[in-house]
């Protein structure tokens, strides 16, 4: 019996094996199978969340570009009202100080609604090498959706108005040449004919897809940042042929005809600077490095340049002047403008320091040498210094900045890329060209239809009175 019994055990210690097996394979199935629908959601609730983050990554960015490039458009605006109104607002005699002012004020008005009518088109629409076309007229098509040619991540509207600014600011700087002397009517006329003539087809140019100096496509690509051939080249250019064509004010320069108030043009000034960043920085369309490496450049060149202006000066004088300080500062300003999204802190340093220096002896020795009367400097500072700007550019541009040609190829002669000053002095002569012929064509009709000039008598009584019948001073109420 005792081997039956031993024999019966075995065999159902056998079965039970057998049926542990076969009840562990069944869980490891059962487990299996209940936890392949939770894999599968898992996997897709892990891309639904990596699509949502994507999508709120681009969402952030875009607000924060759009934000950035909204408060530069208003820096830039501010540039022209109050900066650049109170800079040559002061810089006058106290009799044209409303008529100064008024001429800068106008454009903000005037210029902006002919950006929306057909000027933004013309700037930036879709067209030749030269000129934009009309398919954005009335703002057909800006909406807030963005325009990937230029900024991806901000509404087309936003692009907009920002280039807006400085399209108002550019034709404003040229007044400083003829403050005093020019009619307010025929100023307005002037200045609309000259931005559609001189204006759009260089912004179209320079920075219009497709155009013949763009960086990015053009047959020669010439750096320009934030304007300094766009802006300061061209409106400086044309102040000097303005200054020329007008003639000279009364009694120039036998009577002397300092500055009113130098405290405007001071706190002018340094609205300007602070302006400035939205100018160079907001450049970049976009709230990221390069925003940040502009805006370092921005204030080192403006620094730099106001030292090498006040060094010159004490030097020649013996005596540093308030007015000397903030003419340097602007000087760096316009020169580092073409630079400010290539060049490295050091190279911004350098660029100020010779664009204050250089445009010290413009507007002490040059203009004094040919006898001009550019009443507030408007070319010795915008057009000497935008120039300047662009061919320096051409030297100290750096491919760690901006590798705007690809990655690995050179931007600049120090850098190695030697052709690129020859594309620099490609786009100052285009500047120059367009800029003198278009302002002589545009004076001389101008001129011819409804003369240019105030009279004699209405400019010794200044620009405020006879111009806009009120004064900016009233001492006897005061």
């Amino acid at each position: 019996m005792c081997w039956v019994a031993k024999l019966y055990l075995k065999s159902r210690m056998k079965a039970l094996c057998a049926l542990a097996v076969v009840v562990f394979g069944l869980m490891v199935a059962g487990v299996a199978v209940a936890q392949t629908p939770v894999t599968a959601d898992r996997i897709a609730a892990l891309e639904k969340t990596a699509s949502d983050n994507a999508k709120a990554i681009a969402a952030a960015q875009s607000a924060g570009d759009n934000a950035w490039m909204l408060t530069s458009a208003a820096l830039v605006l501010m540039m022209s009202g109050p900066g650049l109104a109170l800079f040559y607002g002061g810089l006058v005699r106290k009799k044209n100080i409303l008529g100064t002012m008024m001429q800068t004020f106008a454009m903000m008005a005037v210029i902006t609604v002919l950006w929306a009518l057909v000027i933004y088109s013309l700037a930036f629409g879709t067209g030749n090498a030269f000129i934009g076309g009309l398919h954005n007229v009335f703002l057909h098509g800006v909406g807030t959706a963005p325009i990937n040619d230029y900024a991806p991540t901000i509404p087309g509207q936003t692009f907009m108005v920002y280039q807006l600014m400085f399209a108002i600011i550019t034709p404003a700087l040229i007044t400083g040449a003829f403050a005093e002397r020019m009619k307010f009517s025929a100023m307005l006329v002037f200045m609309v004919l000259w931005a559609f003539i001189v204006y759009s087809p260089m912004a179209h140019m320079v920075w219009g897809v497709g155009g013949f100096l763009s960086a990015a496509s053009g047959k020669f690509p010439c750096l320009d940042f934030a304007g300094g051939t766009v802006v300061h080249l061209t409106s400086g250019v044309s102040a000097l042929v303005t200054a020329i064509y007008l003639g000279k004010r009364l009694g120039y320069p036998k009577k002397a005809m300092p500055p009113h108030s130098v405290v405007l043009s001071f706190v002018g000034a340094c609205l300007l600077w602070v302006g400035w960043f939205g100018f160079n920085a907001g450049s970049a369309l976009a709230a990221s490095g390069l925003a940040t490496s502009a805006f370092v450049a921005t204030h080192f060149a403006a620094a730099a340049a106001a030292i090498g202006w006040l060094a010159a000066e004490w030097i020649r004088s013996g005596k540093p002047s308030a007015l000397g300080g903030i003419s340097g500062a602007v000087a760096g300003l316009v020169a580092i403008t073409p630079a400010s999204g290539f060049v490295t802190p050091m190279s911004a340093l350098w660029i100020g320091l010779i664009a204050g220096v250089f445009c010290f002896f413009m507007v002490i020795k040059v203009k004094n040498i040919f006898g001009y009367d550019d009443s507030l400097d408007a070319f010795g500072v915008h057009g000497a210094g935008g120039t300047l700007g662009a061919v320096l550019t051409g030297l100290f541009a750096n491919s760690v900045i901006n590798p705007i040609f690809g990655s690995g190829k050179a931007t600049g002669f120090f850098e190695g890329n030697h052709r690129q000053v020859v594309n620099q002095l490609v786009g100052v002569v285009i500047a120059w060209t367009i800029s003198i012929v278009g302002t002589l064509i545009i004076l001389f009709v101008v001129d011819k239809l409804m003369g240019l000039r105030v009279s004699e008598d209405e400019e010794r009584e200044g620009l405020d009175l006879s111009q806009h019948g009120e004064e900016g001073y009233d001492w006897e109420a005061a």
